[in-house]
Parts: structure tokens; sequence; C-alpha cells
């Protein structure tokens, strides 16, 4: 059964200049093997987070550094958990996670959908 979905769009110059504007952004907004990615890729990233925010309902307290986005070995993506953001999902009886990451014409997008 579907528990949540979410999506998000990021523009990927206007977040890159954020982030270069704020360097300590990318400490509190990504785990440290996402951080030496290429500024698409991290704008990728983060609208993944905030789309996976929005399935698990967007609860205060959740830590972006809990949600770490892998890719497997033909580039897959997918979700590994840890702290308040595996506590949020496992009050939700969600069991799987599906995570889909697309860039285009200087636009990053993610949508999440979360099942139990």
């Amino acid at each position: 059964m579907i528990v949540g979905v979410g999506i998000d769009v990021v523009d990927v110059a206007r977040f890159s200049a954020t982030l270069e504007a704020t360097p300590r952004l990318t400490e509190r907004l990504f785990a440290g093997s996402e951080r030496d990615l290429p500024p698409h890729s991290l704008a990728g990233r983060f609208a993944a987070k905030e789309a996976l925010a929005k399935a698990l309902g967007a609860p205060v307290g959740l830590h972006w550094t809990d949600a770490i986005v892998v890719k497997d070995a033909v580039g897959k993506p997918s979700w590994q958990l840890q702290g308040s953001v595996r506590a949020r999902a496992d009050e939700l009886g969600i069991r799987s996670l599906h995570l889909s990451i697309s860039h285009d014409a200087g636009i990053a997008s993610a949508v999440v959908v979360a099942e139990s």
C-alpha cells in the first residue's frame, strides 16, 4: 500500500549559487559521501531529500544528512536511511521507498513513493 508520495524540482544554477554563498549549507544538507559531487548531482539529491520529506508527511525534526542517496552498480538511485529519517519511516510502517531523479534544462527533479 502506498503511504506517501513526494515530488520536488530544483533550479540547478540557483541552488549552486546558494551553496557558494553559504558554504556551511553543504554540511547541513549532505552526508560526507555526497558532498564532493558536481552541482547538478547535489541539486538532484536535494530535490530527492525534499521529495522524501513530503512522502513522509514533512514532519519537523528530520535531519537532511539522515537520508543519503546511493546508487547501485548500474546507477539506479536508492536510499540509505538512518537516525531521524529512519525513525519516521519506521513509525509510518514504510518497507519500501522508490526514488527517481532526473535532470533537464537546468532543472533537477525527484519523485519518491513510500510503501508499507
